[in-house]
């Protein structure tokens, strides 16, 4: 049976947990949090809103971190007492999960835990493609937003890349009603769209959420859409250790692919 443990019952992690159960491809979601009363509640919450949103995901909760050891994925939100696990913190946690066994791959669903991604593959040994991050994948919806507006279209396909807040916008390759964004918008505009992009760094709970339950899934069950998340790169772009956000081929409970995706000359430049 699926089962996707999301470490902490904050805003964040009942989010995403309610994204999950609400989508129902994952059988079952498991909310863990010290604050044993709190992520009962929420699991609870969540649970009864499903007869009305048509949904029947199981929804549990637990007390104890170790109770994630044996879930298809795990991923790590925000404790309700001390919010995003982070820093060293969000390591020694990670540590008595890892010791204990847990095989799944871990998404980093906060906005702050890009170090605690990269000290988890550095210290505690766990393989790059094991490790996810979703914070970033909001800001591709934003960016979509954004150059929508602009062209009064809902469909533009426009691909987000590096590592946060300095993320880089392939708009050279951009597309949008079947012609080139870049021939459409003139350059000043597209460099004010980047910018406000990174003015909204870090997203809310809600916008992390979506693109964390895709990653999630297609974790679990493969899929045939690349997902814009963070990996660990393992010499892509000439870095290795280092955490950026690339397209990504998921399936099988790992990072099954990294792409580069197309840039122009300067765009390559500032991705590094």
């Amino acid at each position: 049976m699926s089962v996707a443990a999301i470490l902490g019952a904050g805003p964040l992690g009942a989010a995403i947990a309610h994204k999950l159960a609400d989508r129902a491809r994952v059988r079952e979601v498991k909310i863990i949090d010290a604050s044993a009363n709190v992520a009962a509640g929420k699991a609870l919450d969540i649970s009864q809103s499903g007869p009305i949103e048509s949904f029947d995901t199981r929804l549990s909760s637990s007390g104890d971190l170790l109770a994630a050891t044996g879930a298809s994925v795990i991923v790590v939100a925000d404790a309700v007492d001390d919010g995003e696990w982070e820093g060293d913190r969000g390591l020694a946690m990670m540590r008595q999960i890892v010791r204990a066994g847990a095989t799944a791959p871990f998404v980093f669903a906060g906005p702050k835990q890009l170090w605690l991604m990269e000290a988890c593959h550095r210290e505690l040994q766990v393989p790059a493609n094991r490790l996810i991050g979703t914070a970033p994948s909001a800001m591709v919806g934003v960016v979509r937003a954004l150059a929508g507006l602009e062209l009064n279209l809902s469909s533009v396909e426009v691909t987000v890349a590096g590592r946060p807040p300095g993320l880089v916008v392939g708009w050279s390759a951009a597309t949008a009603g079947g012609s080139l964004v870049s021939d459409r918008v003139p350059p000043h505009t597209l460099l004010r769209l980047s910018q406000t992009m990174k003015s909204l760094w870090p997203p809310g709970p809600q916008a992390i959420a979506a693109p964390t339950a895709l990653v999630v899934e297609a974790l679990i069950y493969g899929s045939r859409r690349l997902h814009p998340a963070l990996t660990v790169l393992e010499g892509e772009l000439g870095a290795r250790g280092t955490a950026k956000m690339l397209p990504l081929e998921l399936g099988r409970g790992r990072v099954l692919a990294r792409v580069l995706p197309s840039l122009s000359p300067q765009e390559r430049t500032e991705l590094g």
